[in-house]
């Protein structure tokens, strides 16, 4: 991430003079969604800088992550993250074995969201992955791939925040798709992959979360793995039972010749600062004022 020049704002009270940034940077990353047969997508991944005001309240909301499904019901999509004016949309769910839902058309399809939610399966067809969420002209994250029927049968990857999800393979050896691959940022103190892609589900064998790094797939594992805490990755979409997204995550951070925030809810971890810079990580709800 490049640092750049950060201008203050100055306040004389009581003969003392304080100091505040005009703007600080942020990653903002929703919860991602829960995977059923096609695995969920990744919560939206927003990150850059913004400007703030002294005695102003952010909100800080941090999203859970969407549960995960059985073949006989639907998986939910993901909780938005906010920063202040700033949004990232949680990760879509995705889609169901239609198999055992014949009396529900909208069970297979995997749904828009930060990333698209991967597809699931139908009868004698497979279902489109879900879209992704563009706001303000930025791409939060990737669409889902599609799903597949056959004699064999796979769910699609649920988009990432760097990549697409892959379409499950209709090929002998058919295979779930695989999670879109997430993003790294080092904003916190070290480097961290965030808003993965669930792997998609095949056959009678399951996709893997998506966690940070949204390089699953569902072609050699056995059971479905839920997508990481506080890092927006998707569900992995497994056959008799998909697995939950993971919960979102607000990270801000400023450089430390700035006093510290004047105050703060929710708790936020701030071990990530040092020397250069205040770092702020909420993975629950607060505000934080300066």
């Amino acid at each position: 991430m490049a640092i750049r020049k950060f201008k203050s704002n100055n306040v004389s009270l009581s003969n003392n003079t304080y100091t505040i940034p005009s703007f600080v940077e942020y990653l903002v990353v929703a919860g991602g969604g829960g995977g059923s047969f096609g695995g969920g997508g990744a919560g939206g991944f927003v990150t850059g800088s913004t400007t703030v005001s002294r005695d102003t309240s952010y909100t800080v909301t941090v999203g859970n992550g969407g549960n995960g499904s059985i073949t006989s019901s639907i998986a939910t999509s993901g909780g938005n993250s906010v920063f202040g004016s700033i949004v990232a949309e949680g990760g879509g769910l995705g889609g169901g074995d239609y198999y055992y839902n014949t009396g529900n058309s909208n069970i297979g399809p995997g749904r828009t969201g930060g990333s698209g939610g991967g597809g699931g399966h139908g009868s004698g067809y497979g279902h489109q992955g879900g879209g992704y969420y563009s706001t303000y002209g930025i791409v939060q994250g990737y669409v889902g791939g599609r799903g597949v029927q056959s004699s064999n049968y796979g769910g699609g990857g649920g988009g990432g925040a760097n990549a697409a999800g892959a379409n499950a393979t209709d090929v002998s050896g058919t295979s779930g798709g695989a999670g879109g691959n997430g993003i790294s940022s080092s904003i916190s103190g070290s480097s961290v992959t965030y808003a993965g892609g669930g792997g998609g589900a095949y056959n009678a064998n399951g996709g893997s979360g998506g966690g940070g790094k949204g390089s699953s797939d569902g072609s050699n594992t056995t059971a479905a793995v839920a997508g990481t805490a506080n890092t927006g990755g998707g569900g992995g979409g497994g056959n008799a039972a998909g697995k939950a997204g993971g919960s979102g995550i607000v990270i801000i951070r400023f450089p430390a010749v700035f006093p510290k925030a004047k105050s703060t809810t929710g708790s936020p971890d701030t071990s990530g600062s040092d020397a250069t810079w205040h770092v702020y990580k909420w993975t629950g709800d607060g505000s934080i004022t300066f």
